[in-house]
C-alpha cells in the first residue's frame, strides 16, 4: 500500500562458545544480542517513483508522433487537393476543347448544306435548261442553191452565165478557206467541176482574166481532212475520170511549207486542159465561184 512504512531490521545472534554441546538456550538464557537497524520510510512506492521519472519522455514522444501522423495526414490532404484540382482542370481542358471542336464541325456542317444546297439547285436548273432544249440535227454539207435551168432567171451582175450556172471570179486574193467562205456569203460556192467541157470553158476564162503569171484561181477541192483524199466542198468524192492535174500533180510539196499543199488551184499560161494544181491553202489566191440559175 503506498501509505504503509517499510521496516528493515539486520539480527544477529551470539553463541555461547563455552556451551558448545549443549541444548539451545532460550532467548533470556542466552543473552543474545540483537541490533535494530531502521531504514528512513520512503514517501513513494518504487512503482509510483519509476512511473513519476519516465512520465515526461514518454509525454514527448507521444506528442512527437502525433505531430508527425497529422504532418502525414496533411501532406496526403494536400497531394489529394492538388490532384483533384488538376483533374478538375484537365476535365475542363477536355470540355472546352470538345466544345470548340463541336463548334467548328457544326460551322462545318453548315457550310457544307449550303453547298450542297447550292449544288442541287443548279443541277435543277441545268436539267430544266437541258429539257428545253432541242436536239441538233446534224448539219448537212454545204450545197450551191439550185434554181429551175429552163427558167429566164439571168445571174446576179458581175456574175458570167454557162451551162445553166452562173461563174464569179474574183478581183482580190484571199487564202482558200476565206475564198471558200466569201462564195457562200454571196449564195454561191468555190466551182465544182463535173465535166471535161466546163474544165475546157473555166480553163480558158481563167486565162483570159490573168493579168500575171501568179494569178491563181482556188477551186473547191481539197484533202485537208485525209492527205490525197481529196473532196470538194459539198464533200463530195473527186471522179478519177474527172480529174485533171498537171503532170506529177498534186505532189504535196513540204519545202515552202511543212504543213504541205492540201488546196487545189487552176490557171497556167497555155492551152493544156489539165491544170490543177495542189498548193498551201494559206496562199493567197483568186477565186471561181458558182451558182445555179
Amino acid at each position: 500500500m503506498p501509505e504503509a512504512e517499510g521496516l528493515y531490521s539486520d539480527v544477529k545472534f551470539k553463541r555461547d562458545k563455552g556451551n558448545t554441546h549443549g541444548n539451545a538456550s532460550s532467548p533470556h538464557e542466552s543473552q543474545d544480542e540483537v541490533r535494530i537497524l531502521k531504514k528512513q520510510p520512503s514517501t513513494e512506492l518504487p512503482d509510483t517513483q519509476q512511473q513519476s521519472e519516465s512520465g515526461p519522455r514518454c509525454r514527448v514522444t507521444s506528442e512527437r508522433a502525433a505531430v508527425f501522423v497529422l504532418s502525414v495526414l496533411l501532406a496526403a490532404s494536400l497531394i489529394a487537393l492538388a490532384l483533384t484540382f488538376y483533374k478538375n482542370n484537365q476535365t475542363k481542358e477536355s470540355r472546352w476543347a470538345v466544345e470548340n471542336n463541336l463548334k467548328v464541325y457544326s460551322t462545318n456542317y453548315t457550310i457544307l448544306q449550303k453547298m450542297i444546297d447550292e449544288r442541287d439547285a443548279e443541277i435543277k436548273n441545268l436539267t430544266e435548261r437541258f429539257s428545253a432544249v432541242k436536239p441538233c440535227k446534224p448539219e448537212s454539207p454545204f450545197k450551191c442553191p439550185e434554181v429551175n435551168r429552163d427558167s429566164c432567171t439571168k445571174c446576179p451582175i458581175g456574175w458570167e452565165p454557162h451551162g445553166g450556172k452562173c461563174y464569179y471570179f474574183s478581183i482580190n486574193k484571199a487564202t482558200w478557206t476565206s475564198s471558200r467562205d466569201e462564195c457562200r456569203r454571196k449564195a454561191g460556192c468555190l466551182v465544182k467541176i463535173e465535166s471535161r467541157e466546163e474544165q475546157e470553158f473555166l480553163e480558158q476564162k481563167v486565162r483570159d482574166k490573168m493579168t500575171a503569171d501568179e494569178d491563181k484561181f482556188w477551186i473547191g477541192l481539197t484533202d485537208s481532212e485525209t492527205e490525197g483524199t481529196w473532196l470538194w466542198t459539198d464533200e463530195s468524192a473527186l471522179d478519177d475520170s474527172l480529174k485533171f492535174w498537171s503532170g506529177t500533180e498534186p505532189d504535196n510539196y513540204l519545202e515552202v511549207n511543212p504543213d504541205g499543199e492540201d488546196c487545189a488551184r487552176m490557171g497556167e499560161r497555155g492551152g493544156a486542159v489539165m491544170r490543177w494544181f495542189d498548193a498551201s491553202c494559206e496562199n493567197p489566191h483568186k477565186m471561181c465561184s458558182e451558182t445555179f440559175l
